[in-house]
């Protein structure tokens, strides 16, 4: 599959990208992630690897539009809870043993 990344086109393949991962040990999961196998890696890495170019010159956006073309699953940041209307002083008060406000 042709694709671009970083204004830079690429023929990828799932089995190119199988192989090319094979061995490389995931980094940490913060943020968006690409399943690859039985292993989950941080998007910018995976395409770091596979682009071999820096992490800065592609978005994470590009890399996670590639993978789920070829058939991987990709993960995104789960969106942060909603506040229920808890200050942070209240949310600390309840950690620390307080009563919960009502």
């Amino acid at each position: 599959m042709r694709c671009v990344i970083a204004r830079f086109p690429f023929d990828l393949t799932k089995s190119g990208v199988l192989e090319t991962m094979k061995g490389v040990k995931p980094e940490s999961v913060t943020g968006e992630s690409v399943i690859i196998g039985r292993r989950h890696y941080p998007v910018k890495q995976v395409g770091q690897v596979i682009t071999h170019q820096d992490r800065r010159d592609f978005s994470a956006g590009e890399v996670l539009r590639a993978m789920a073309r070829l058939g991987f699953t990709c993960r995104t940041q789960p969106a942060a809870a909603p506040s229920l209307g808890v200050t942070p002083l209240q949310r600390a008060s309840v950690m620390l043993g307080a009563p919960a406000p009502a």
